[in-house]
């Protein structure tokens, strides 16, 4: 009899551990656009590649799906086709499509972009803005640790770039911002370029992402005074090396 028992609750275990997932409540980010920017060091490349869309929030309970892309905020409404997949309108009667398979949560392809895997977030923060688990993730991966001063003011000293925006040990600038998408992109052209500020000013830089070296150079505007500016990067003023 215990043998027997022992047999009926593994059977009940096992299909317990094989029932497929329908839930894709919670948020999930585009680790693979993540990932690729860090083994390459090229932002803008990692997101156009793997991109356009960088997270999605998902609400069973109120019908609402939002994605962000880096630049724009879409909320939807959220239609259950079957167990394993869903169906997003937009304003505009647009629509997309979400399916869950294992671990992911599949944005099929469509007109527009390929097909985009994402990657489910533990421990979010229901409260966050839209698209700041993302940025939050790149932003530990891409430019987390310590970074020495090679050459540039403060030469010598440690800087910091943390998570949530903040950085120590650069001279000029407390806060940072990775452009990912929208006019900063658009005015920045092939370049990578980050936002620094201190207080209420604040410009942006290209910078150049190679191994453990960051270089950042002024943005120079090659535009006329009545166009959108156009970044090139200009002299170096840093070169950070991860220690």
């Amino acid at each position: 009899m215990r043998l027997i028992a022992l047999l009926l609750c593994s059977a009940v275990l096992a299909g317990c551990a094989s029932k497929p997932n329908d839930n894709p409540n919670g948020i999930w980010i585009n680790q693979a656009a993540i990932d690729a920017a860090r083994e390459s060091g090229r932002l803008r490349e990692a997101l156009a590649a793997y991109g356009p869309n960088l997270e999605w929030q998902i609400d069973t309970a109120r019908q609402q799906a939002t994605y962000s892309n880096g630049f724009e905020i879409a909320d939807g409404r959220l239609q259950r086709l079957d167990p394993q997949h869903w169906q997003v309108t937009f304003y505009g009667d647009y629509r997309e499509h979400l399916s869950l398979q294992g671990e992911k949560l599949i944005q099929d392809a469509s007109d527009y972009w390929p097909e985009q895997p994402f990657t489910r977030v533990p421990g979010t923060d229901a409260q966050a803005a839209p698209g700041s688990h993302f940025e939050r993730a790149l932003y530990r991966a891409y430019l987390g640790g310590d970074w020495l001063i090679e050459k540039g003011p403060g030469r010598g000293g440690l800087v910091r770039f943390a998570a949530d925006g903040t950085v120590e040990g650069l001279p000029g600038a407390e806060r940072y911002a990775l452009c990912l998408a929208g006019d900063c992109a658009a005015m920045s052209g092939e370049n990578d370029s980050i936002w620094l500020q201190l207080g209420e000013h604040g410009s942006p830089w290209i910078f150049v992402h190679e191994g453990n070296q960051l270089r950042i150079f002024d943005a120079e505007n090659r535009a006329q005074f009545d166009e959108m500016p156009a970044y090139q990067p200009g002299p170096q003023r840093w070169l950070l090396k991860r220690k």
